[in-house]
């Protein structure tokens, strides 16, 4: 358990570097952290990281940032989780925007077009391997793989509420230890004997009172027309009803964003989780980028970059401000539940669930980026996206079979496989052209 005598300088310094480092998405961010917190710095015992982890990956938004701040807290109360929550976000959000306004002043560049063209190849492939590892970890005895492909299933074929998949497979969870609490008599439970630090029920009363204030400021002087307005609901609402961590996410806002709002195109939703990919961070901060985009573009005047800038800061407070409120509010109840065999079981099947959801994004910007027309199907109750084949991209096709070779078969790390693709993206931009 943590360790009374860190001194908060320390974990100040150590968050910075976890902030800096956090590359390769969310499976790589827990990596680090656990190598780092755990094994390197001793501050949790393995089983509280994982029930830590179990609650983050329950909550809507970044499982890995809420995961830094709830550490953050146990250490060092609510300033400790406020600084681990946000030296997690800063490198990449500077990054992000600065790399939003690159891709708006040199975006109908050929090269910079290809550049974009290979990482959407690279994106697929790292979707996959995360899907892969995730799964080998969560999918283990038999009810597990059944809630995965349930939750794809539900979310695919059938466009089901992701609320109401997540809480089902956690009922599941929940019931089916009470019923058989046999089943996981083995499991490592964390230790109970959590000291919760005073003060979180103020601070989660302001975090609450800064995003209200947030909404009725942007409907007082804009308007609920306004793209800031609708910028503001909408990732609001985002971060209330998504579940599942970062690739949940991006499912969510890549449809709404794409085909219900027109805030940016299939290609540029990917081209936005490229960068995501490339920069350290949480990737659920490519929402910057779709709202750098929406700014830049419709904000009722020539497009600027200042209004550009805008949106993305606007979109980031709103994303990121609802992640404090939840391991406020709800990490002290969290804590005096530690060893609840019922509760875990519950975690632990949303987190099988999740598999499904990966599972689910992955096919859907597969089809995106691969075909360049696609219809739905709505009879005999599904709801499903189905590609025209016809309209196969046979070059990104191609990409796509080499990205997934080099990261399969030839085991590369991420800058290697984005640096490979970029290049291979540009020379084939260049040729084609």
């Amino acid at each position: 358990m943590p360790n009374p005598e860190i001194s908060f300088r320390e974990a100040v310094a150590v968050w910075w570097r976890i902030g800096i480092l956090s590359f390769g998405g969310p499976a790589g961010q827990i990596a680090l952290m656990h190598r780092i917190i755990v094994d390197e710095k001793r501050w949790l015992d393995e089983p509280s990281f994982l029930q830590t982890l179990n609650y983050c990956m329950l909550l809507p938004g970044p499982e890995a940032q809420q995961l830094a701040t709830y550490v953050g807290w146990l250490l060092h109360g609510v300033r400790g989780g406020l600084v681990a929550g946000l030296l997690f976000i800063l490198p990449g959000a500077v990054a992000i925007l600065l790399l939003s306004w690159l891709y708006v002043l040199l975006g109908n560049v050929t090269l910079v077009e290809g550049l974009f063209f290979g990482l959407k190849a690279a994106v697929m492939a790292i979707v996959l391997q995360a899907l892969i590892r995730i799964a080998s970890r969560a999918l283990t005895g038999m009810l597990a793989p059944v809630l995965a492909i349930g939750g794809f299933a539900a979310l695919f074929a059938f466009n089901l509420p992701f609320p109401v998949v997540v809480l089902g497979a956690g009922l599941i969870g929940y019931v089916g230890a009470r019923w058989f609490p046999s089943a996981d008599a083995g499991a490592d439970l964390p230790s109970p004997d959590v000291v919760v630090r005073p003060g979180t029920r103020r601070a989660a009363v302001a975090v609450a009172a800064l995003w209200a204030l947030t909404l009725v400021a942007l409907w007082s002087l804009l308007g609920g027309d306004h793209v800031y307005t609708q910028l503001g609901q909408f990732f609001s609402k985002m971060a209330v009803v998504t579940f599942g961590g970062a690739y949940a996410v991006l499912a969510y806002v890549a449809q709404q964003g794409v085909e219900y709002y027109g805030w940016l195109q299939p290609g540029e939703m990917l081209d936005g989780l490229g960068l995501a990919e490339t920069t350290p961070g949480p990737l659920i901060l490519v929402t910057q980028f779709v709202g750098f985009l929406a700014g830049f573009r419709d904000a009722g005047v020539p497009e600027s970059l200042l209004y550009g800038t805008l949106g993305a800061l606007l979109v980031t407070w709103v994303t990121f401000l609802p992640c404090f409120l939840w391991i406020f509010a709800g990490a002290p109840y969290v804590e005096k539940l530690r060893g609840h065999r019922a509760l875990s079981a519950a975690l632990a099947a949303i987190t099988a669930t999740v598999v499904g959801v990966i599972a689910n994004l992955a096919l859907w910007f597969g089809l995106n980026a691969m075909f360049e027309s696609r219809s739905r199907i709505t009879t005999w109750g599904l709801d499903m996206l189905v590609p025209d084949l016809a309209s196969l991209d046979l070059a990104m096709a191609a990409l796509v079979a080499i990205a997934m070779f080099l990261v399969f078969r030839l085991r590369l790390g991420i800058f290697s496989l984005l640096g490979c693709m970029s290049l291979l993206g540009m020379a084939w931009t260049l040729y084609a052209g």
